[in-house]
């Protein structure tokens, strides 16, 4: 692929986030999180109130991506099985099986809503971690490859009855965790409000522009993304010492009131986490038209790619989305940025 395809996929992109950008207001920093996601090949953990268009928005995705798309909510009875096929007794009264919605779009799944996720069960989720690191299953007594799914997956962070929260070494799998918050702009949700193209999300997907790009290329291109956007030494180091404050912030001057930063870690970013640090900022410095990474790059996506997998001692995990948010400012304040 020459340079001058890589622009007409940058355009495509843009484009994309445009017609995002119609289907949901107020969430332009959202949109665009989501669109490095799709371009660095990376699954993706949503949190979000209820009613902020975390389902608008990825059917929105699909259909301007031009793949397939499915959902599952998550329950408590939820089964692995689930997953992978649909048991129902037909109008002859006999039972019949059919492949379930992570198998019946076959190769052309592009995305994959797991909505509550953390009402299912350990179990459930070992079969969708699984599918997400290996993009394939194995069902009906053969392999269903699914070389283009890439897995949104919801939190529901108001109600916590019969959940089962995902664990640290689950969550290292997704490239970001995005908070989906309800948009503070008056004349955003005046428009949401009263705007009756946004009352009906059928016949809002319906205006939208689709397909902007083919799926199947995106893999190609996001590849290609990676090998042409470098990075200096000094940037690297950079990123580096962005990765070590993660592990011990004490080190690198972080503090925060009434506590001891000293103690409050028990595992910083793993080295998975590094790799995605990295392949995000490359794919923001691609929509920006660099070809370098720049430590604006870094800073851009450093809350959603890293946060998620900073483990606290026990004492301090309740405190912990206030906790998080102040920690992450202060790493981006105390490293010194080239």
């Amino acid at each position: 692929m020459n340079e001058s395809q890589l622009v007409d996929w940058r355009d495509r992109a843009l484009s994309i986030e445009e017609e995002l950008g119609k289907a949901v207001l107020g969430q332009a920093h959202v949109i665009r999180m989501l669109t490095v996601a799709v371009f660095a090949r990376g699954h993706v953990l949503l949190e979000g109130d209820v009613g902020v268009g975390k389902t608008t928005l990825l059917r929105a995705m699909a259909q301007v991506l031009g793949g397939g798309y499915e959902r599952i909510e998550g329950t408590v009875d939820l089964m692995p099985g689930d997953l992978l096929y649909h048991t129902y007794v037909a109008d002859d009264g006999r039972p019949r099986v059919e492949p379930g919605p992570l198998i019946r779009g076959g190769d052309a799944l592009s995305i994959f809503f797991f909505n509550e996720i953390n009402r299912a069960r350990p179990q459930v989720h070992s079969t969708i971690l699984r599918a997400m690191a290996e993009r394939r299953v194995n069902a009906f007594n053969r392999e269903y490859e699914l070389p283009h799914m890439l897995v949104f997956a919801d939190r529901n962070r108001l109600e916590r009855e019969e959940t089962f929260e995902l664990p640290s070494a689950a969550r290292d799998r997704f490239l970001m965790e995005i908070t989906v918050d309800i948009p503070n702009d008056p004349e955003v949700l005046r428009q949401l409000m009263f705007d009756t193209r946004f009352h009906n999300v059928d016949r809002l997907l319906g205006t939208l522009l689709s397909p902007l790009l083919s799926y199947s290329e995106l893999n190609r291109v996001a590849q290609q993304i990676q090998n042409r956007t470098g990075a200096s030494e000094t940037l690297q180091r950079y990123a580096m010492n962005l990765v070590a404050a993660t592990r011990n912030p004490a080190a690198y001057g972080v503090s925060l009131s009434d506590i001891d930063t000293g103690d409050l870690v028990r595992a910083g970013v793993s080295p998975r986490g590094m790799s995605m640090l990295m392949q995000a900022a490359r794919v923001i410095a691609w929509l920006e038209d660099r070809e370098r990474v720049v430590p604006e790059d870094l800073q851009a996506v450093f809350r959603e790619t890293l946060a998620h997998r900073i483990v606290f001692e026990p004492v301090y995990e309740l405190q912990r989305a206030v906790l998080l948010q102040g920690l992450m400012d202060q790493i981006l304040a105390q490293v010194s940025a080239p």
